[in-house]
């Protein structure tokens, strides 16, 4: 069984929260965030690209049941998902940078391989 990671607030802000840096990550390409969101992203962030990957109307949907914005969605399926057709999982990387200067919490960049 895959834990999910609470990130210290209630369940509608966490999953609007993931949404967003899956969508900022997807239309980016990289962002910058704390290592435990970043890796709830990067669970998520696979998920959608494998959905690409699979490429049919009803992944399509999925993916859009997800991301709200259409146009990600577009750049999910038409350009991200057969870039990645030949790799079997591990699609975006986790680095850390260091301690943020406010209040020390370890960051990390995350970013689509």
């Amino acid at each position: 069984m895959t834990t999910l990671r609470k990130l210290g607030r209630p369940s509608d802000h966490r999953n609007a929260m993931l949404r967003n840096q899956v969508t900022s990550l997807i239309r980016e390409g990289k962002i910058e965030t704390t290592v435990t969101r970043a890796r709830e992203t990067k669970r998520m962030t696979d998920q959608m690209i494998t959905l690409a990957k699979k490429g049919d109307l009803h992944a399509r949907r999925q993916a859009l049941a997800y991301i709200y914005d259409e146009e990600v969605v577009k750049k999910l399926f038409d350009e991200i998902g057969p870039k990645y057709k030949d790799r079997n999982g591990g699609y975006t990387r986790v680095l850390r940078v260091g301690p943020r200067r406010g209040d020390g919490a370890e960051i990390a960049i995350l970013e689509l391989v």
